[in-house]
């Protein structure tokens, strides 16, 4: 089995707290900060990633600290959440967050290389979001890296 691991939460998984994407930030900013994570996967990027963080008004390099020192818990992440000053954790500024998660659409070329990827074409799979591609992605990383 390999020593990095692909990011196997999808970015439409909540936590408690109801964040979609949040628990996958854990898992690839945990994994950056102890070097295992898989090839290609920025444990903080500045798509989704960020998004969260500016969505719930969390400093990135304090998350990121907090992450590399404490090696917290999924729920121990959350509680940490939580106690920021500042943080937009209401139910309208989630379901904000969530909602623009949820809609958003990779560029054509993109959809069409993931799609490509996995051997697929636009007329072969019902996934347009950003979301679904990325799961498919993961899938195709996974195999290739543990099970072929």
């Amino acid at each position: 089995m390999s020593s990095t691991y692909v990011p196997m939460i999808s970015s439409g998984v909540a936590g408690p707290l109801g964040v979609i994407h949040l628990p996958r930030l854990w898992l690839k900013s945990s994994l950056e900060a102890r070097g295992k994570i898989a090839s290609g996967y920025p444990g903080c990027g500045s798509g989704y990633d960020q998004m969260v963080l500016d969505g719930l008004g969390i400093n990135r390099d304090a998350f990121l600290n907090f992450i590399k020192t404490e090696k917290p818990t999924y729920p121990q992440t959350e509680a940490w959440v939580k106690k920021q000053p500042g943080v937009k954790l209401g139910k309208d500024s989630v379901e904000k967050l969530n909602a623009s998660i949820r809609g958003y659409i990779h560029k054509d070329d993109v959809r069409k290389n993931v799609l490509s990827a996995s051997g697929l074409t636009d007329d072969s799979c019902a996934f347009r979001d950003a979301v679904n591609l990325n799961n498919l992605d993961d899938w195709k990383e996974f195999h290739e890296a543990v099970l072929k």
